[in-house]
């Protein structure tokens, strides 16, 4: 029996311990789930294939969406329920093999949010020195207290799609923001049909336009996928609309993400204090913040080791509120050994009837490896 068998048995008795059942989804996986639902990152690195009936499929490249589907297809939705699991993910990896080894729990139904959040993040610490790694770095965020922020600012909808897309690079985000600032010397004309559009549901109106580039059989350009020069049309079609933005609302975001910790109850306080600055209704985000630090300090979580960040997000696109990663020093350059968050939205995605809340994590084995005793 290898090491990372080893680690892997010790990591499915702790979470039957924890109350998960272990769960086996397929390893081929629909594809236009992944490519509606995964964000920008993951959809690049998908190995796709296609079934005898013409569906293209994926060998599946996480496990979050797929234990989703499982959780709808073996009973209610709404219902309380948790899985684990241990298997093969698949993805495109410069300079690596595509096939790597991940464990995790999702945790599904539960309507005590914060509490599901603090547990989460118990767990995963717990399952972090289970596989003996030492004094670990964990940064925790909010995706939900960001959106809030673009709402209460009332940045245009196609600029909040565009960077919630790329919260969590603070590089992209910061040149998104950047651009949201500019003007167009003119409306383009040739851009009408775009500007016709802005202001709409966003999602919808990129999936026009990626609909409108598929029929003249254009699928890449420069590097960019169909959807990257949809949203960028878009950018600029908002632009030609007059929709930048003025200087103090992006002083104001930007103000925001540069808010970090340690601690969150530090950040927490700085929070406060930036919403009653700026006349920004965002108490109830800030409480609900609050509340899920008190209940991990609770939990036993040490929080003075926690590094809050406003620009912190991970890059994928069903996060909708608290999210984390915990890093290793030895591992640091190939990212995070554990990561997780919330995803409120994902289960009603995929067909559930109305929101089901939903927390979980991951733990990347070969990672964990790099960085044990």
């Amino acid at each position: 029996m290898t090491l990372g068998d080893n680690r892997s048995m010790a990591l499915s008795q702790l979470f039957r311990d924890a109350g998960y059942e272990e769960a086996t989804p397929p390893i081929l996986q629909p594809a236009d789930i992944f490519l509606d639902l995964a964000g920008e990152d993951l959809r690049r690195r998908l190995f796709l294939t296609t079934g005898e009936d013409g569906q293209e499929l994926c060998l599946r490249p996480d496990f979050t969406i797929p234990i989703a589907r499982h959780y709808l297809e073996t009973g209610e939705a709404g219902r309380t329920a948790a899985f684990s699991y241990v298997g093969q993910v698949f993805r495109h990896r410069p300079g690596q093999l595509g096939e790597t080894m991940q464990a995790g729990v999702e945790s599904v139904g539960r309507t005590d949010q914060e509490q599901a959040d603090a547990d989460m993040l118990a767990l995963a610490l717990e399952a972090s020195s289970s596989l003996g790694l030492p004094s670990p770095r964990i940064r925790v965020g909010d995706e939900g207290l960001f959106t809030a922020v673009l709402q209460a600012l009332e940045v245009p909808k196609v600029w909040q799609r565009r960077l919630r897309d790329v919260f969590g690079e603070r590089d992209r985000l910061d040149q998104v923001i950047n651009r949201m600032g500019g003007s167009e010397a003119k409306p383009d004309a040739k851009l009408g049909f775009l500007a016709a559009l802005e202001g709409r549901d966003p999602e919808a109106a990129v999936a026009v336009v990626e609909d409108v580039l598929s029929l003249a059989g254009i699928s890449a350009v420069g590097g960019r996928t169909a959807h990257e020069i949809a949203e960028r049309f878009m950018e600029q079609a908002a632009l030609s609309a007059g929709s930048g933005i003025d200087k103090d609302v992006i002083a104001r975001l930007t103000e925001y993400l540069n808010v970090s910790g340690p601690p969150p109850a530090k950040a927490v306080e700085t929070l406060h204090g930036f919403a009653k600055e700026t006349g920004l209704d965002l108490d109830a985000s800030i409480e609900r913040l609050a509340k899920r630090t008190d209940l991990m300090a609770e939990r036993g979580i040490d929080i003075s080791k926690l590094e809050y960040s406003g620009d912190f997000g991970r890059r994928l696109d069903y996060y909708t509120d608290f999210v984390f990663e915990i890093h290793h020093e030895s591992s640091e350059h190939l990212g995070q050994v554990i990561g997780g968050g919330r995803y409120n939205k994902l289960v009603e995605r995929l067909g559930a009837p109305s929101t089901v809340p939903a927390v979980g994590f991951t733990i990347w084995l070969d990672r964990a490896g790099e960085g044990a005793n």
